[in-house]
């Protein structure tokens, strides 16, 4: 499948980006929506991919502190790069604006997924809504 992904911030891309996370972690995973949605959002570089229809098939964001989070992609629409090219997209920000490093709350499950990417866990496992997490995290130095 081919994404095109969007950068923008919370005012322009967060009913769409909402949406998918309301899919996937809320109603798939089963995490409050309180715990879902934070004011972080506001101050984030979120991105926005859609398949070549114009559907909003993933998100993720990038926190101003160098943190990606929020990396969805609806059941359909897994295992077919999605996910991928939002990184890439929030990791190419990254570089842009500064960080050398970033760091992330990964789903135990996706672990695999993150590690093709460079990511190495840093600590433990601990829980989050209820599902099991490790931090892992990237050097940016090298250039991705």
């Amino acid at each position: 499948m081919k994404a095109s992904v969007e950068l923008g911030d919370w005012a322009a891309l967060g009913t769409e980006a909402k949406g998918v996370r309301q899919r996937v972690f809320v109603e798939e995973q089963g995490v409050p929506a309180a715990l879902e949605y934070d004011a972080a959002d506001a101050d984030c570089l979120h991105a926005l991919a859609r398949d070549r229809a114009g559907r909003v098939i993933g998100t993720g964001r990038l926190l101003p502190d160098g943190h990606i989070g929020r990396l969805a992609v609806l059941a359909d629409a897994r295992h077919q790069g999605v996910g991928r090219a939002i990184m890439k997209h929030l990791l190419e920000a990254a570089i842009a604006r500064g960080h050398d490093r970033v760091i992330l709350n990964a789903q135990v499950d996706a672990q695999p997924f993150y590690r093709l990417l460079g990511f190495s866990a840093t600590g433990a496992v601990f829980h989050e809504a209820g599902i099991p997490h490790i931090t892992m995290s990237k050097k940016l130095s090298d250039g991705r």
